[in-house]
């Protein structure tokens, strides 16, 4: 049994990982910080290509791996994703050089990818999102909701999914 805030779903496609996306996209709010986990190729890139639609980017979101941080505007509100890829970082202090603990506050949403890189730089309260291969195009997605906000959030998105 799931507890609270927690939600497991599995995809077949790559479209449907990123359709998930959308879905959470539309329901992320300024000052959410939404943590990707899961091996290479497990779908944390196209959730949150997904994600970048759903909230409303004013351009296609895409791996920042090189750059490790990609801004993304929305024209309506001048709000920012800010999506973030850890995976070449080794801790805290790599954390805080590319100013990651800057991106939490309340006029932008923070998509982290690799966060397990960087735990104890991250805020108490997170949406904490695992991805796992469990066959060719087939995936296991499970919300984890750390927090009120996020703990409703986990069942706004169950509702949305479903309906979806």
């Amino acid at each position: 049994m799931l507890s609270p805030g927690t939600l497991e779903l599995t995809t077949n496609s790559v479209e449907q990982t990123h359709r998930l996306g959308v879905h959470l996209g539309e329901l992320v709010e300024a000052g959410d910080v939404v943590c990707l986990s899961g091996d290479l190729g497990a779908g944390k890139t196209a959730f949150t290509q997904g994600i970048g639609i759903g909230w409303g980017a004013s351009e296609a979101v895409t791996s920042p791996t090189f750059t490790l941080v990609h801004e993304h505007r929305r024209k309506r509100d001048g709000q920012y994703l800010y999506h973030v890829d850890c995976y070449r970082l080794r801790g805290d202090a790599d954390a805080l050089g590319i100013g990651l603990e800057d991106m939490f506050h309340d006029e932008s949403v923070t998509v982290i990818e690799w966060p397990e890189n960087v735990r104890e730089v991250l805020p108490k309260e997170i949406l904490w999102i695992d991805f796992s291969i469990t066959g060719d195009t087939q995936r296991q997605i499970s919300l984890h909701g750390i927090g009120e906000r996020y703990r409703t959030l986990v069942e706004l998105f169950r509702l949305r999914a479903i309906s979806g």
